[in-house]
């Protein structure tokens, strides 16, 4: 398992260096035209001089631009990326290579659960916003504001034509 950990490891270090190295793909003779937008877009055209390879034209996106076959879908922390919506997604989590990234979808509320239940097994969050208060404090919380509440508010007597919407005469 430790010879894995640190092939995956190495392979994490030479996909980040080989990140700095590759250029930017940029759409040929975006440079030019401004309808032309800078996002890639792949060259088919018979005399295109980036697809043709021709020096001194940016280069063209190719495999051997590509990182080690065990880095690619990692996370950079080295943890497999695994979406999840509710607790029940959180028992099938690996904690030894998966992590989970909670869904932008997820309310607080589901949020504050999941990061419970997660840090319960011991699985990375990738995504855990720090939550103010958790389900536990958020419960004792509000216990103390309900009994505060009663404390402080007489019950007041209404009459039967209160009730009904009368008006007082």
């Amino acid at each position: 398992m430790t010879e894995k950990k640190t092939s995956t490891h190495n392979a994490l270090k030479i996909r980040a260096r080989a990140k700095g190295k590759k250029p930017a793909f940029v759409r040929p003779e975006s440079w030019r035209y401004a309808k032309f937008s800078v996002s890639w877009r792949r060259p088919r055209g018979l005399d295109n001089k980036v697809r043709r390879t021709i020096k001194g034209w940016p280069p063209m996106p190719s495999s051997g631009y590509m990182g080690p076959k065990i880095a690619r879908g990692l996370h950079p922390s080295g943890y497999e990326e695994v979406l999840v919506h509710t607790t029940a997604e959180v028992a099938y989590v690996k904690p030894e290579t998966q992590a989970i990234r909670i869904g932008h979808t997820v309310g607080m509320k589901k949020r504050v659960l999941i990061i419970a239940e997660a840090r319960k097994l011991g699985i990375t969050i990738l995504n855990a916003k720090e939550v103010k208060a958790t389900e536990s404090e958020e419960k004792t919380a509000a216990d103390a504001k309900d009994a505060a509440n009663k404390q402080n508010k007489p019950k007041q007597k209404r009459s039967i034509f209160s009730r009904l919407g009368a008006k007082k005469q």
